[in-house]
């Protein structure tokens, strides 16, 4: 066996919104930094990167892809339904995992008899939830299928938008078939277990990331520790054996946490949206109900529960956010923030070993003790982080964490 950290979620440069630099190179070095030792491909299904995956990665008898320096992928991509159900427009983004090529290339060519796979790395398609599960099992029994980002406003299963309030809704009676969801940035694994109807499905975590920069790649992850083989690590989705937990960014900190207006500057928690009757003071229009919102919604419990077989998880904010949050830096790409960034890795292999293991002795020979006590409050879930909203990224708050924990302890996530 073998501690496996995993973001199965990513996108290639064939998706739109991506960065034209992505390749597996840039890929494997930045998950080395990071501490992931796999990844999912991204978009097999676009014609162009199907091609590079067959040219840059060699496939073993196990389903995993290599590099030619020894880093494994997954074959992985992302699609996007949108269809009628019900007289509502649904809209839900999937994952589609492949055992093998072989079968890789029979879901190419079903998705490719019902629409375009060349113009967007997340193909969209007027195909139903239920539909395609059933036609992709009929494929291979091996196809897995995960609702990827499920509490996202847009394109969540249960999207405040245009979602559904519960797994079998959306996919009839071939939500047998479905064994996992994915939290997303903007909720963590204890805000959905207030959701009793969704206990019996595994939490996945997984950064969707559209860059190969650490800040992005690896945000979300998940932590196995099984045999690298596709068999092992489905089924250490299904059936949680093997699955030892999640690594997860405070649900402030992702884009659709609170509610609110992007073009409004406008944000706030749930409770002033119903004062509001969920309509934005500055433009008078509908609020973009965030996520939080809509996990109270759909709650039948306290936050706090816990289910008996509920995966652990971890709350990291990522390296160069901590980093340019302490010396008040705006780009996380900056000259400083790459500088310190790149002293630590130097000094303890990865991003992860520096968020989760690194003594504070030891950091504080490489860096200052604001940082070094900065990073030791991310360890323990103590920092301060505005919420995102509305397709803003939320946002670490230096000063006031330092205030807020030297003033009293932090009870649960939800004091912030």
């Amino acid at each position: 066996m073998v501690k496996i950290i995993a973001d199965l979620q990513i996108h290639s440069k064939y998706a739109r919104a991506t960065s034209k630099d992505l390749s597996f190179e840039n890929l494997e070095k930045y998950a080395r930094m990071k501490g992931i030792n796999l990844l999912g491909t991204g978009d097999f299904q676009h014609p162009e990167h199907f091609k590079e995956i067959k040219k840059k990665l060699k496939e073993d008898d196990k389903g995993i892809l290599w590099t030619k320096t020894g880093f494994p992928f997954l074959w992985q991509t992302e699609v996007s339904l949108m269809y009628k159900q019900h007289e509502k427009r649904r809209a839900v983004h999937l994952l589609i995992f492949s055992p093998n090529g072989k079968v890789a290339e029979k879901i190419i060519s079903y998705l490719g008899s019902k629409g375009r796979l060349d113009y967007d790395g997340r193909p969209i398609f007027g195909v139903s939830a239920k539909d395609l599960v059933k036609d992709l099992k009929l494929i291979d029994g091996k196809i897995e299928i995960i609702p990827a980002h499920c509490l996202t406003p847009w394109f969540g299963l249960f999207g405040s938008k245009s979602g559904f309030d519960s797994v079998e809704e959306c996919f009839k009676e071939k939500s047998k078939f479905i064994h996992a969801i994915e939290t997303g940035l903007s909720s963590s694994p204890d805000m959905n277990w207030m959701i009793s109807k969704i206990d019996k499905y595994t939490l996945v975590s997984n950064s969707d990331s559209h860059s190969f920069w650490p800040w992005r790649l690896g945000r979300e992850a998940n932590v196995f520790d099984i045999e690298l083989k596709y068999s092992e690590i489905i089924n250490a989705i299904r059936t949680k054996k093997g699955f030892i937990e999640t690594i997860e960014v405070d649900p402030n900190y992702g884009i659709y946490h609170y509610d609110g207006h992007r073009d409004c500057n406008f944000s706030c928690d749930p409770e002033k949206s119903r004062e509001l009757n969920n309509i934005c003071p500055v433009c008078k229009k509908p609020l973009t109900i965030g996520v939080l919102n809509r996990i109270n919604e759909l709650a039948d419990r306290e936050y706090g529960f816990k289910p008996k077989d509920a995966i652990p998880f971890k709350i990291l904010i990522p390296l160069s956010e901590l980093i340019a949050t302490t010396y008040n830096i705006n780009q996380l790409y900056s000259k400083k923030v790459w500088d310190v960034y790149n002293k630590l890795i130097a000094a303890f292999g990865n991003e992860f070993n520096v968020l989760m293991h690194v003594e504070l002795d030891n950091l504080k020979k490489i860096v200052d003790e604001k940082l070094a006590n900065f990073i030791m409050l991310n360890r323990e879930g103590k920092i301060k982080v505005k919420p995102g909203f509305d397709g803003v990224y939320g946002k670490p708050i230096f000063e006031e964490t330092i205030k807020l924990n030297q003033n009293k302890k932090q009870k649960s996530l939800t004091d912030f």
